[in-house]
């Protein structure tokens, strides 16, 4: 692939260039090489195409921000298009500078009804079970978007009557106007582009067409994803303007909350309460996993906070690169209260630690505050 210029370079202009210098740059530059003027020429088509791009992103705060700190490789995949094809430009670039800057001056490259508009995307919300979301599911979805209406076929014209031609543009959907120099091609005001007017309207959809619609439809979805996820439906969003494309659905994810599991990326971790003398002496002991339980066996002298890892027990990369794993981190439970045999276990332990506890009976406080009564006592006789 050829070595990519420098866009100021592309555009001749300084980098400190101001948003009506680029503009008027890329104006030229697209007038100089546009494809209508320079028929069969693959050079001229390339510096064409070359020159959209470097205005598209120095005419973008964002991009020109990221290109100025890291070059090209701050734009990759970054919002700027890499446009296959000319009709691309017209469609991204057409409307600029109060209408198309290239008119209807070559030829009938834009003489021509406008083209149509990809439809909006509309968006879900799909709830999710973890153990749904690590072995995937297919699941059924409602959302809403217009649809043709079925009185009128689409037409938004009464039962019976058509759309008539447009008189202000004579049905082109263009009106050209003069600035100068060029002549420049702009959306019809009056039809908005169709090159057609409904006069009288249908009372279903009051001439508009479509009309809002409730829509069902299943969805695949694939094992491992993550909250906030987009799983897209390509086509099943709004209906596209003057015969264009469709938009697309976008269901976003969201995963319920584990009674027992939390995820950080494709691993997952729990806490698992052991008794002291499951820590001191070892035990099997049954954590939670995705499908139920297991038996892990804890060592002994297992300290609180040991963080035990099962391999193989987290979840599943969305791209099927392997399956992360369980992270059972130890809590060693302390009993509030005790039976008296618990209690003399307990203080036989102590006495063959030879560790210092407290009394059986009486706690520290009771016998503190025994000591400096009985000698209160003993100075006031004296």
């Amino acid at each position: 692939m050829a070595e990519q210029r420098d866009f100021y370079e592309v555009l001749g202009v300084e980098r400190g260039a101001v948003d009506a210098q680029i503009k008027d740059a890329y104006r030229k530059l697209a007038m100089m090489y546009h494809p209508d003027r320079n028929p069969g020429d693959a050079n001229a088509s390339d510096r064409f195409k070359e020159a959209a791009r470097a205005f598209e992103v120095l005419s973008d705060q964002a991009l020109r921000t990221r290109y100025d700190r890291y070059g090209h490789a701050g734009i990759q995949g970054g919002g700027a298009h890499d446009f296959g094809n000319v009709s691309d430009i017209f469609e991204a670039f057409g409307g600029i500078f109060g209408g198309s800057i290239f008119g209807d001056a070559f030829g009938n490259a834009q003489n021509r009804t406008a083209r149509g508009r990809k439809g909006r995307d509309v968006f879900c919300t799909i709830s999710l079970t973890l153990l749904e979301a690590a072995r995937g599911v297919v699941k059924s979805i409602e959302f809403t978007r217009h649809e043709a209406c079925g009185e009128c076929n689409g037409t938004g014209a009464r039962k019976g009557t058509k759309p008539q031609r447009c008189d202000y543009c004579e049905g082109r959907g263009q009106v050209i106007q003069s600035a100068g120099p060029f002549r420049l091609q702009a959306t019809c005001p009056a039809c908005s582009g169709t090159g057609k007017i409904v006069r009288d309207k249908c009372s279903a959809c009051s001439g508009d067409g479509v009309k809002l619609e409730r829509v069902e439809k299943r969805v695949t979805i694939p094992a491992g994803v993550d909250r906030d996820v987009q799983v897209r439906l390509a086509g099943e969003g709004e209906p596209g303007g003057n015969g264009g494309t469709p938009g697309d659905c976008y269901c976003v994810i969201g995963v319920e909350e584990h009674p027992f599991l939390t995820r950080s990326g494709r691993d997952l971790s729990c806490q698992v309460p052991i008794t002291i003398s499951q820590a001191a002496l070892g035990a099997i002991v049954e954590v939670p996993i995705l499908d139920g339980t297991h038996a892990v066996e804890m060592p002994r002298g297992t300290q609180p906070g040991d963080v035990l890892r099962l391999r193989g027990f987290g979840m599943p990369e969305v791209r099927g690169r392997g399956i992360g794993d369980l992270l059972v981190q130890v809590h060693v439970e302390i009993p509030r209260k005790l039976s008296p045999r618990a209690e003399q276990l307990l203080r036989d332990l102590a006495e063959e630690e030879h560790a210092l506890v407290s009394p059986a009976h009486k706690s520290f406080f009771v016998k503190m505050k025994e000591y400096f009564t009985s000698h209160q006592s003993a100075e006031e006789k004296e």
